[in-house]
């Protein structure tokens, strides 16, 4: 399998490892995956940035503290704003972390190179890639869905620790309104049934989360395949072509740039959100 490079390669669903055998049979590290890969490379981008921006703190910062400073702050702002007091400093170090990784993972896939460097064979139209060896982490559902279950994890024991289980559990299936006497009971049955649904609710929160993410970035990368290979595929002459595939992603660009920051702010938002709907009712007692 030569190692070549193609203008762009339609994503699969499945994750590929990143070094294939030559007869097909499998991988040398058989768990290395592309976009494991890249999840290790963006990791390693983020805290080296941290450690150069934080390495020598000084009263009057320098670009990259100041940038570090601004984003960290205007985080921290954001998540109080809805979490409350009594809850950003125990979420804001996952939150702000999962933002982060997104955002950077999501703009990292805009790179050239990555999707449509890799592994591949000749065929009758040119060379194809079959084994990219950058993959953009965020359209691998596997990550995605990770990050919503760890998510989801920490959120039950903050809300079990914040609120305690018995008030947990009468949060989803207590009589709620202030009802009392006759009328409460008779509307037992009701709020059981809706504490069922709110459990069901829950337990689809990481689907939701994480099938989110995944679409739009998944989809976005075979958008701008597609564009890129727009002239090709219809079939223009190489003079054509060639600078349509440079002119026409331009716009698309610009839009995955919005799309990639809108779905990290989406996702980190939505759990705080979560994280209010759950710990609220302590902000309410002071």
């Amino acid at each position: 399998m030569p190692l070549t490079t193609l203008f762009a390669a339609v994503l699969t669903l499945d994750a590929p490892t990143i070094f294939p055998k030559g007869d097909g049979s499998g991988s040398f590290v058989d768990w290395l995956s592309n976009s494991i890969f890249v999840s290790a490379f963006v990791s390693l981008l983020i805290i080296w940035f941290a450690r150069k921006a934080t390495r020598q703190l000084s009263v009057v910062p320098g670009p990259a503290q100041n940038f570090f400073e601004a984003l960290v702050q205007g985080l921290y702002d954001t998540i109080e704003g809805i979490v409350g007091h009594h809850m950003v400093a125990r979420v804001f170090s996952l939150l702000a972390t999962l933002f982060i990784f997104i955002i950077v993972s999501n703009w990292f896939a805009l790179l050239p190179g990555v999707g449509s460097i890799g592994w591949g064979n000749d065929t009758a139209q040119g060379f194809e890639v079959t084994t990219p060896i950058l993959r953009p982490t965020t359209a691998d559902l596997n990550m995605t869905l990770a990050m919503a279950t760890v998510f989801m994890v920490f959120w039950l024991y903050w809300s079990l620790s914040e609120v305690g289980v018995k008030n947990f559990l009468n949060h989803l299936f207590g009589v709620k309104g202030g009802l009392t006497g006759m009328m409460a009971v008779i509307l037992i049955p009701v709020f059981l049934f809706v504490g069922v649904i709110e459990v069901v609710s829950i337990a689809f929160r990481p689907v939701s989360l994480s099938l989110r993410l995944f679409g739009n970035v998944f989809a976005g990368e075979n958008l701008l395949s597609t564009m890129i290979t727009l002239g090709k595929n219809l079939g223009l002459p190489e003079w054509v072509a060639y600078p349509m595939s440079i002119i026409v992603p331009v716009p698309f660009y610009g839009l995955e740039l919005l799309v990639g920051l809108l779905q990290a702010a989406v996702f980190m938002l939505l759990c705080a959100v979560y994280i209010q709907l759950s710990t609220s009712h302590d902000e309410e007692e002071h």
